[in-house]
């Protein structure tokens, strides 16, 4: 029988007039981001064409960063395939770095004309991008005629808008006021640490911005404000749900008559109606939700699951799940009882043992552990302790880093590593040579920009040490250590490849080859470059492919996701939970500082200036410390993984 891979759907979305009675702004909430991009995109293009019927012009606000990328791919698509003239478009760019040349890697006008303006027929004279090179004393001047501008062609019809961590729109920080017009700001440090990695440092980011006032985006006559991924959901609820206040700026679009915001599943996650859709309105329950909903309860009153009343559960609109199911008690018991049985100190199965209640089944012994891993340090960051139990329990571990991770590498590490090099082969008139020219590079190397070929391989090299370190340490065998430098991500830059059928073929054959029992990939969409999320369809891809063809091993292959250096699961969706001692919490950390390149500052920080291990312990102890408080056995560390689901 052929097999099919079940993907997993996110639950529906609830839409009617009484779950939105938190909600003071309109919000569309998509599957995902294509399909919501799609839907913006297609909104612009039916504006543009009715606006040529009419022989008028339409004006369009345009915004940067990940969330209009794929919006912008559609609407050069509209152009290429289906004619979609943009000779009736003027455009005006929310912001721009100051000072920024137009010609620089970092540039706002570099980004627009990449992802839209050199794809399409706009007239030049009709884009409008704040100018980051004048000086200072222009400014204000240019900041006037830029409202001139926009008042002169009519005003913005759409305004789009990404939303920043701190609630901003534009560069308009906490503090901005509703009347704000275009003008020169200093940019919040968190606003800055975001950008950081785009600059390869925060040293190297601007420290100011040219920025459209929120007074201006209000003055259009249509905002849509799109936002992609977990790490929004939260500003998301709050800029939708809560108080009007100027120290989250996004708040300020409640205010406007034709404002919406288009979310994918993920950014909208921590809205009142998703997140505890029993407070808006009567649940359809089923086991999910009644899990989610307990564990919820119990956490809000800060009781153990067995602990839960009729009443708890009347007083915070579960009142129809008693109704349904007959008592607090038998709710309870039933939760408590899923929960226990996520927990296994087995991640590979336990040999010659009942299975039924294990999240892993108990046969084959030993089996073959392929572990993804997207860049060099995420198996041991994330899964580190359930890579050491493993290994430790006789299975065959398998690791697949998917990219080199070579931008992730300070260029003092590449000098180190050549010095050492040249001093051991100090004859070596070749190495000696590449030496020279790799210092005279980086010497004249400005901020941001890509490195050579050469520099590049040096950088894969040091992360590709670093990992065979680390898979020594945990005894991993090298021979069992596969490095795919999967072509999408080899770039030099930030900004990677759309994954081809190449990156989908060098996963495939490795599957081919292991055959493994099971497979951990990993599962965090909310890496702040989308590597994971890439690195993770790919697999996907592969797998589809694998289930057209009929691999008959794959009948007997589990698959886990593990979640990254960003945030871990939610303890409802939380299906093995691998519990890790105080001595395999310290041998976990000493793998990851194998990896010595990232120890102390890495290059991509995030959104949080800890070390990698410092958040992968807190993260490790506080799902520890919720399972404990649910009424669990208390211990010092766990590990979480969701399974990914075939379907025969």
């Amino acid at each position: 029988m052929p097999l099919t891979l079940t993907k997993p759907s996110p639950r529906s979305f609830p839409t009617d007039e009484e779950s939105r009675k938190f909600e003071k702004i309109n919000t569309h909430v998509h599957l995902n981001s294509e399909e919501a991009s799609f839907y913006v995109a297609n909104e612009i293009a039916n504006l543009i064409r009715q606006r040529q019927k009419l022989g008028k012009n339409v004006v369009l606000g345009l915004a940067t960063g990940s969330s209009p990328t794929k919006m912008y791919d559609f609407l050069v698509k509209f152009h290429q395939e289906e004619g979609l003239s943009f000779k009736n478009v003027i455009t005006f760019n929310l912001d721009e770095y100051y000072p920024m040349e137009p010609d620089s890697i970092h540039s706002y006008v570099r980004f627009m004309n990449e992802h839209l303006f050199d794809h399409i027929d706009i007239k030049k004279k009709n884009i409008h991008i704040p100018d980051g090179t004048m000086d200072k004393e222009d400014v204000r001047d240019f900041c006037k005629a830029y409202e001139k501008k926009i008042e002169k062609a009519g005003g913005i019809d759409i305004q789009i808008l990404g939303i920043g961590r701190t609630g901003h729109v534009g560069f308009n920080e906490p503090g901005s006021s509703l009347s704000s017009k275009t003008r020169i700001v200093r940019l919040d440090r968190i606003t800055r640490l975001d950008a950081a990695s785009d600059f390869f440092g925060l040293e190297n980011v601007p420290i100011r911005a040219i920025t459209m006032g929120v007074g201006t985006i209000m003055s259009s006559k249509r905002i849509i404000l799109m936002a992609w991924g977990e790490g929004k959901s939260h500003i998301i609820r709050e800029a939708v749900e809560g108080n009007i206040r100027e120290a989250v700026p996004a708040t300020f679009l409640q205010h406007h008559e034709n404002c919406d915001f288009i979310l994918d599943h993920a950014a909208s996650s921590a809205l009142t109606r998703l997140a505890t859709p029993w407070l808006v309105s009567e649940c359809d329950w089923d086991d999910h939700l009644t899990k989610k909903a307990t564990l919820w309860l119990s956490e809000k009153l800060s009781k153990a699951v067995l602990k839960l009343t009729n009443e708890d559960y009347n007083e915070y609109g579960m009142g129809n799940l008693i109704a349904e199911i007959g008592s607090a008690e038998h709710i309870n018991l039933k939760v408590f009882n899923q929960l226990q049985a996520t927990i296994t100190g087995w991640p590979g199965g336990k040999p010659n043992a009942d299975d039924s209640q294990r999240p892993e089944r108990q046969d084959p012994y030993p089996k073959r552990s392929l572990i993804f891993s997207p860049h060099p340090d995420d198996d041991v960051i994330s899964m580190g302790g359930t890579l050491l139990r493993l290994v430790d329990q006789g299975h065959e571990v398998h690791i697949a880093y998917q990219t080199s991770g070579n931008i992730a590498v300070f260029d003092d590490e590449v000098v180190r590593f050549l010095d050492f090099a040249t001093d051991v082969e100090k004859d070596n008139k070749e190495l000696e040579a590449q030496f020279i020219s790799v210092k005279q590079f980086l010497s004249k190397k400005k901020a941001g920009e890509v490195d050579s070929l050469e520099i590049q391989h040096f950088k894969g090299l040091i992360r590709k040490g670093e990992a065979l370190a680390a898979c020594r340490y945990c005894g991993v065998d090298e021979k069992n250590a596969h490095f795919l430098n999967l072509p999408f991500y080899e770039t030099g830059t930030v900004k990677k490849k759309p994954f081809s059928e190449a990156d989908v073929r060098i996963t495939y054959d490795l599957l081919q080859k292991i055959k493994p029992h099971q497979i951990f990939a990993a599962g965090d969409l909310s890496d702040p470059h989308g590597t994971h999320q890439v690195c993770l369809q790919v697999i996907y891809a592969a797998l589809d492919q694998l289930i057209k063809e009929g691999a008959q091993w794959l009948e007997d292959c589990y698959v886990w996701l593990y979640r990254g250096a960003w945030q871990e699961w939610d303890i409802a969706d939380m299906e093995m939970a691998v519990p890790i001692g105080p001595m395999d919490m310290e041998r976990k950390k000493n793998a990851i500082f194998k990896h010595q390149s990232q120890k102390d500052s890495a290059m991509f920080p995030g959104n949080d200036e800890r070390e990698f291990w410092q958040r992968a312990e807190q993260r490790n102890k506080e799902t520890a410390h919720k399972y404990n408080a649910l009424g669990m056995a208390e211990y010092e560390a766990i590990e979480g993984f969701v399974g990914y689901q075939f379907g025969y």
